[in-house]
């Protein structure tokens, strides 16, 4: 994939944390003839110095067909976005932007056995139900509901074969700029501040 100069992220921790932040992504195919999306939370893990992506969808759709078909897969991770006015600049005569954080990941799926479909089910729902009071665990659901279940998913694992995360923010305008960009954001809306922060945490580095 073509790199940005400026906006693309180097560091891949912080690309893993970002997608550990924002699971839920959009899972795009095409069967040879037709594109198919559908958005899921997925989870990333590292085997043997490679990344893989797993989770699970519905057999017997659209998309479960064209990945079956067509194994090659790209993935969209989506962070905080929003508009940056070039009012806000100390620069004149140029144009507005959009600042936003976004990984887009490129690799080959595998379809899990159930076995394995059981395991990830497993681990997601530890993901998202040990914080509750009364977590609802696979291990306490009965075997009857928990094959007959099993039998309508499908559990996949993509190993990515290219990762492009692009972290827009900024980072080519001068630090008058940049400061005043953070000032109009904070006094914005969620995503706003989102942008704003991440910026702060940066600035160090861009302006020695």
């Amino acid at each position: 994939m073509y790199k940005v100069p400026h906006f693309t992220e180097t560091e891949q921790q912080e690309v893993i944390d970002f997608i550990k932040a924002n699971p839920f992504a959009t899972l795009i195919g095409n069967d040879g003839f037709t594109s198919v999306a559908t958005q899921l939370p997925l989870i990333i893990h590292e085997k043997e110095g490679e990344l893989y992506l797993q989770g699970h969808m519905m057999r017997k759709t659209d998309h479960c067909i064209a990945f079956e078909k067509n194994p090659n897969v790209l993935v969209m991770f989506t962070g905080p976005h929003c508009y940056v006015s070039a009012s806000w600049y100390n620069e004149r005569n140029t144009a507005g932007t959009w600042n936003y954080i976004t990984v887009h990941a490129r690799g080959t799926m595998q379809l899990m056995t159930d076995a394995e479909t059981i395991k990830l089910l497993t681990d997601l729902t530890h993901k998202y139900e040990d914080s509750q009071t009364n977590p609802e665990l696979v291990e306490n659901m009965s075997d009857k509901y928990l094959h007959t279940h099993v039998k309508a998913i499908a559990g996949f694992e993509i190993k990515l074969t290219d990762l492009y995360p692009l972290f827009k923010l900024s980072q080519n305008r001068n630090d008058e700029s940049y400061q005043n960009i953070v000032a109009h954001l904070n006094e914005g809306a969620n995503d706003e501040k989102e942008i704003a922060a991440e910026m702060i945490k940066r600035r160090p580095q861009l302006f020695k």
